[in-house]
């Protein structure tokens, strides 16, 4: 009876405007992560398209997580670790609707890009990263639209759980 009044506040909590209203932010951020994908698979020639002295495209297929660390070729371990980040997901979508209104932007960032590439990881098993900055001949890891949010929001709600007093 009680798991059953808990779902039920869920579900009330879920439906309110300002939770649909941030889930709708973290679904624009999925699908522009996905346009900017969809464009460079699409367009790609497997050649570094030279941007300027600092930014090129060049298309990789990440089978880790972030930046490609925990990378493998176990088809067990990949499938854990996206059964994992699936997890994460539904959780911080549990904590956008339970938090307050000003944290549930910190949380739609991270949810918008984790969606983009989880999506990747279950249509293509690997995350298309294409960004590569650079300097001379140091290159920092190559990354995605979706890594972008992804970094804001956890920066965002680090510098906030640390310096912001509630």
């Amino acid at each position: 009876m009680n798991l059953l009044i808990n779902l039920n506040k869920i579900k009330n909590d879920f439906l309110k405007k300002e939770n649909i209203f941030f889930l709708i932010f973290a679904f624009i951020i999925f699908f522009f992560d996905r346009i900017t994908k969809s464009k460079i698979l699409n367009t790609y020639s497997d050649n570094t398209i030279f941007i300027n002295d600092y930014i090129n495209i060049d298309l990789i297929w990440n089978i880790g997580i972030g930046f490609g660390f925990l990378s493998t070729n176990s088809i067990l371990f990949y499938n854990f670790i996206s059964t994992l980040i699936g997890i994460v997901i539904l959780s911080l979508t549990y904590f956008l609707i339970i938090s307050e209104k000003k944290d549930k932007l910190i949380y739609a960032i991270i949810i918008g890009g984790a969606l983009g590439n989880f999506y990747d990881r279950l249509v293509y098993k690997a995350v298309p990263d294409f960004i590569d900055l650079h300097y001379d001949n140091f290159h920092w890891f190559t990354f995605n639209v979706a890594d972008i949010f992804i970094s804001i929001g956890i920066l965002v709600f680090v510098v906030r759980s640390f310096f912001v007093k509630n």
